[in-house]
This record gives structure tokens, C-alpha cells and sequence, in this order.
């Protein structure tokens, strides 16, 4: 459910604060309001309006997943003014909410595929709620299979649900740091994202693939994929484009003849086929 009226936020208690990675923190947020909090749903790939009184507001995807009731998540870098302004709140403070806006990833779709994840750095937030949202329905999908990478082990965020999902048997996480990112202790694999997805070679057959990171990684991710044998509609991304209305207005966010706020921010490698992608996503 969306405010009736789509400028007013909700007003939102952080109720906790996990520091993910250097300048990266997952603030879980409920609502203050509780006929609110019961109104409220939203399904994966939805984003909002995070917002800062007195700064301004900021678009993060909602990292939760819709299965876990009574608050929502997100996770963000500290980049600029609004961003620098979430970092210094503390558990208890306020902060705004404006959505869920835009589409969503069509789980229902896929029910009885196989689920390929493909993440780099602060692009698994994302992802996250989708995942999550697979495995809390886990039988509804065959092999789900998580590829996550970063530059550093340092910058690897969720770590404790890293942990989490390569200890599950029904999950199979591949994690991977950039050539110099790695440590002493390091176990995961060394090198590129698409590199490694050329590595594993998981099959295409019955695979919904998604894929989610800077854009230099998604420029090689996509032709490993068609490699692989993924047809462009097999192919999921979500995209950020320096959104800021949410709902189609401002005209910030297009991407050839798309808004990502209206038409996304979930869409098909073929929906994308001919867009000029100067983006920034999900970052």
C-alpha cells in the first residue's frame, strides 16, 4: 500500500543500526504509527524515499523481504548530504518514509525455475529482499544459487547472512573479492564477477538469472550470461538512476524512452535492449 497522499512520508523509529562495511549501515525502521504499520505492504524489488528532516531525501531500494512482518530495511552508503545526514542518526531517531513505489520482481513467475543471483559490493541490498523472499518460500523454486562480490573482503556486506546462506543445503553461495582484496584468512575465490560466473557456468536450463551491481560489472555479466545460454527475457536487473519524486515527475531518472521509477525499477535484459544504460545501479 502507498500513502494516499504520495509527499507525505511516514514517519519512521530506526530500531536498530548494523554497520555492514566501512561508510555502509542497515537501518531497520518500524513505523511510529501502528494502524499504519498494519496497512502497509509492499512485495520485492519495491524502493522508497528515505529522508532526513532539514537535508532531503535519498532512494534506497527496501532491502527486507515483504515475508518478515513489522518493519522494513535498507542499507546505504554514505556518499552525500543526505546519506552523511542518515549516518550520524542513532537507534530511536526519526527518519521520513515516501512509497513502496515502482514494480517488482514477478516470484510468482518463477515458481518451479531455477534462481541465479548475481551481485558486486552495495548492490546486494537489492537483491536481498528477493532472495530472502525466495528462501522464506523455498519450495516453491529449484536450485537457488547466489554469486556475491566485492573489491575487498572488507567491503563484503551482510556478512553474517553470508554465513548464513553457505551454511543452508539448499543454497549454493559462491563469494568472490577483487585480485588484491583478498586475506590471509580468505576462502572464497579471487577475481571479477564475470570472470567467476564464467568459472561456475550454471546451467541456463529452467534459470531465471539476476543481476544487480555497478555497471561496469553488469556490461560483462550480460554477454557471459547470453554465453551461458540466458535469453534476454531470462534476464532480470534493477536499475538506480538518481531518482528522486518516485513517481515519474521530476524526469530525472529516464533511461531512453523508461522512467526507472514508473517502468522499473525491476526490468528485463530485453526490456533494456537499445536504452543507452548511463547509470548508476544500485550502488
Amino acid at each position: 500500500m502507498t500513502q494516499s497522499n504520495l509527499y507525505l512520508p511516514y514517519l519512521m523509529e530506526i530500531e536498530k543500526i548494523t554497520v555492514e562495511a566501512p561508510g555502509v549501515r542497515t537501518f531497520r525502521l518500524k513505523f511510529r504509527n501502528e494502524q499504519e504499520a498494519a496497512a502497509f505492504d509492499f512485495r520485492a524489488g519495491q524502493f522508497g524515499e528515505y529522508s532526513v528532516f532539514g537535508e532531503g531525501e535519498s532512494t534506497f531500494c527496501i532491502a527486507s523481504s515483504p515475508t518478515r512482518k513489522g518493519y522494513i530495511e535498507c542499507t546505504f552508503r554514505q556518499a552525500g548530504r543526505v546519506t552523511t545526514g542518515l549516518s550520524k542518526l542513532e537507534e530511536g531517531d526519526t527518519v521520513g518514509f515516501r512509497g513502496p513505489f515502482g514494480n517488482v520482481f514477478p516470484l510468482d513467475e518463477w515458481k518451479g525455475k531455477n534462481l541465479l543471483f548475481i551481485a558486486g559490493g552495495i548492490a546486494l541490498p537489492p537483491m536481498r529482499c528477493v532472495i530472502w523472499n525466495a528462501l522464506d518460500t523455498r519450495e516453491n523454486f529449484g536450485d537457488v544459487t547466489i554469486l556475491y562480490g566485492a573489491k575487498s573482503v572488507g567491503d563484503l556486506v551482510y556478512k553474517h547472512e553470508l554465513d548464513e546462506w553457505a551454511a543452508r543445503p539448499d543454497v549454493r553461495l559462491v563469494t568472490t573479492v577483487d585480485p588484491g582484496g583478498e586475506t590471509a584468512d580468505w576462502k572464497g575465490r579471487v577475481g571479477f564477477v564475470p570472470s567467476v560466473l564464467e568459472q561456475i557456468a550454471p546451467s541456463s536450463d529452467n534459470t531465471i538469472a539476476i543481476v544487480c551491481g555497478p555497471p561496469v560489472m553488469i556490461k560483462f555479466t550480460f554477454p557471459v550470461l547470453e554465453k551461458l545460454g540466458f535469453a534476454d527475457d531470462r534476464i532480470y536487473t534493477t536499475l538506480e538512476n538518481r531518482m528522486k519524486c518516485g513517481v515519474g515527475k521530476c524526469g530525472r531518472c529516464n533511461v531512453g524512452k523508461l522512467y526507472v521509477c514508473k517502468d522499473g525499477p525491476v526490468f528485463t535484459k530485453a526490456q533494456l535492449n537499445g536504452c543507452r544504460l548511463n547509470i548508476r545501479n544500485s550502488l
